[in-house]
């Protein structure tokens, strides 16, 4: 049964304006607590953020809103709230600590767990550069870590390496330009913290999943001159960055973590939310035990309404003050968890997200699982949201790697072609017919897990480094090493490798859906076998821009693949096709084996088929409709493949092949019922003329 069962309270008069809102001779702060007895705002000296110069009550104004107006609260101020309560189950307070703002726009720390809350000057010009609004069919996702992405590029000036300042320079907006990605997805660039025990290892968290706040932005990434020019500053150059990849035509997406925060399990630091209501902010059992369903210490509790105002305050706020194209949820299923803790695809924040006027038009994305109970709804959010589709991920790893590995041990295969196919199609059976096959967000890679050049030449992770003696990190990675773990010498094992990354990527970009890249794979970029590197923040996860020759062949085939992409609708329809119907926006599919005959139903469930032909016909929408037909064969032997007779298509033209080390310009042209020849796993497109 659906769990949502407290109403959905979102838009609530007495939750509008939290945090600061400034206005002629000051400002007034607003917090939301329940359960609290008393709440102060400490202001502090603007260069100790120990000295405190002021403190002022903030007065209980109804239903757990607490206000003040003060003079003294302009941009620049540091401030911080401590708040009283009682005791009894699951209530922490303890009036000494000092609490961040949840709605602070801006903070400066100290050092780990010492930070405060200031007030921000929000005004930037944006000078008439809009939102690029990048259709779904022709959206290209790049994931990309912001330090990591731009700290050894060579044509950036060294005082913007690793910043929000490096990620709109113009030498990396030509880089994403000529990839032919469309919107940049950043890893959590809301301030964040790293935990204690990753420090007592000398370690950080590098990839940022750890909020302390849901405002402001992660001050580190910004230039040393923004630091010490204070918040705004930070924000302005986030801002301009954002201008400048938007007057590029380029989205930026964030990765948002609003499932858990830096506080940890009880116990752990008391930085905002805890000590405000750890009660309202937390899923907890009647004693006060923490429910965390995100592996994190703690879950925060979106059946409260405050809690789920807070969040959606946050999406408007970045979607409106910063002008962010869309949101990428981490561990979304735990928003969409109820007063008893079960998911519901119709939870009021998930649909509140979805329906709301501010955010109509931009991106949402689910990471539709979290590790609690019936945490895994890969297909399962409703309309208006795209989804990362694990399944594809590991479909298309199965058919590449583990069951050619397996082919190799073995002389026989695991499986066919039959969950290839729908893979390819758009997986219609997890996104049905209203959603449409864009709103699988398709992925090879991502941030958590191998890179692609680790994922063919790995077979078992290498996380030594990680502190945590092998324990973290995937175990099960459908991953290939072709022969030698690891680097290696051995050209046969390289080309064969080399293979595998066309084959992979080339399936990625020409399978119906949303792909998404991952930063430095078409670099060919390596972590040394460390398939969950979120703790280093050194070269091992920095982006290597010297490239070998190799290297820079596959950034060419992903250049070439996207651009294929683009200039064939018929491989990114925004619908599934009816036979019955002419839909518009669809591509008609048509299967047929290596002999070019249509697939019959024994050799989709026949293991040993291992070669496909998939002919896919744009039907008409905004563009010129046309045809393509991809050939696969997931074998190592050779073959030949007899291309399909089809009414209306005299002859076909090779656009890429997975075969050629290099791309090629300009392809062959063959006949209908021609006999190709096919060397190794192979993939080949072709336009239907």
């Amino acid at each position: 049964m659906p769990d949502s069962t407290r109403p959905a309270g979102l838009h609530d008069a007495r939750f509008a304006d939290l945090g600061v809102t400034l206005h002629d001779g000051g400002g007034t702060l607003r917090v939301w607590s329940d359960r609290a007895d008393a709440i102060s705002v400490v202001l502090f000296d603007d260069d100790d953020l120990d000295w405190a110069v002021d403190e002022r009550s903030l007065a209980l104004v109804g239903d757990g809103i607490w206000e003040a107006r003060i003079d003294a609260l302009r941009p620049g101020v540091r401030y911080a709230l401590r708040v009283d309560g009682p005791p009894g189950p699951g209530n922490v307070f303890n009036p000494q600590t000092l609490l961040l703002d949840p709605y602070a726009r801006g903070l400066v720390s100290g050092g780990p767990g010492d930070h405060r809350s200031v007030v921000v000057d929000t005004a930037f010009d944006w000078r008439g550069v809009r939102k690029p609004r990048v259709a779904q069919d022709r959206t290209v996702i790049y994931e990309a870590h912001l330090k990591g992405l731009t700290k050894r590029h060579p044509d950036i000036p060294p005082a913007l390496h690793g910043t929000y300042a490096g990620l709109g320079h113009p030498a990396m907006i030509e880089h994403l330009v000529s990839l032919g990605v469309t919107s940049v997805e950043l890893l959590p660039i809301h301030a964040f913290d790293s935990e204690p025990r990753l420090l007592a290892l000398g370690l950080t968290n590098y990839w940022g999943y750890n909020s302390l706040g849901f405002f402001a932005p992660h001050p580190a990434y910004a230039t040393e001159e923004a630091r010490r020019a204070g918040p705004t500053a930070v924000l302005n150059e986030l801002k301009t960055a954002v201008r400048a990849l938007h007057a590029a035509g380029l989205e930026v997406l964030l990765d948002v973590v609003y499932n858990h925060t830096a506080e940890l399990e009880l116990g752990g630091p008391r930085s905002s939310f805890r000590g405000i209501d750890n009660r309202a902010y937390y899923r907890q059992q009647d004693d006060g035990a923490y429910v965390d369903v995100t592996g994190c210490g703690n879950a925060v509790d979106t059946s409260q309404d405050g809690v789920a105002r807070l969040v959606l305050d946050s999406l408007r706020y970045w979607s409106t003050e910063v002008q962010i194209d869309g949101f990428r949820f981490d561990l979304a299923v735990t928003l969409g968890r109820g007063a008893h803790h079960a998911f519901d695809p119709a939870h009021p924040l998930l649909r509140a997200i979805i329906d709301d006027p501010v955010l109509q038009g931009d991106k949402m994305i689910a990471e539709p699982w979290d590790i609690g109970l019936g945490g895994w709804h890969t297909g399962g959010f409703g309309d208006g949201w795209q989804e990362w589709n694990d399944r594809y991920r590991d479909g298309i790893r199965n058919f590449w790697l583990s069951d050619i590995d397996y082919l190799r041990r073995a002389g026989t295969s695991p499986a066919g072609v039959g969950g290839l196919a729908t893979n390819l199609a758009g997986s219609a059976p997890l996104f049905g017919s209203e959603r449409g096959p864009v709103a699988s967000v398709n992925f090879i890679t991502a941030h958590d897990g191998f890179t692609l050049r680790d994922l063919v030449s790995y077979d078992v992770k290498h996380n030594d480094a990680n502190g945590e003696h092998g324990r973290d990190g995937a175990d099960t990675n459908r991953s290939f090493n072709h022969g030698a773990e690891g680097e290696t010498d051995l050209e046969h094992i390289a080309s064969s490798r080399r293979r595998s990354i066309r084959n992979l990527a080339g399936t990625l970009l020409l399978s119906a859906g949303t792909p998404m890249l991952t930063a430095g794979d078409e670099l060919g970029r390596t972590q040394l076998g460390n398939n969950n590197a979120y703790c280093h923040d050194s070269a091992l996860t920095w982006m290597d821009w010297q490239l070998a020759d190799w290297q820079v062949d596959i950034l060419e085939h992903i250049r070439t693949l996207t651009r294929l992409r683009a200039e064939n609708p018929a491989l990114r329809p925004v619908r599934y096709a009816d036979p019955a119907d002419d839909v518009p926006e669809a591509s008609v599919m048509h299967w047929f084996d290596g002999n070019g005959e249509g697939m019959t139903q024994a050799q989709w469930t026949d293991p040993e088929q291992r070669t496909l032909q998939y002919l896919a016909t744009s039907t008409p929408a905004h563009e010129a409709p046309n045809r393509v037909l991809l050939v696969v064969h997931g074998r190592e032997d050779d073959t030949e493949v007899t291309l399909p007779v089809v009414a209306g298509v005299r002859s076909f033209v090779s656009l890429w092949s997975s075969e050629d080390e290099r791309p090629r310009a300009g392809g062959a042209r063959f006949a209908s019922g021609d006999r190709i020849p096919v060397s190794g796993p192979t993939l080949h497109l072709l336009r239907a003329d």
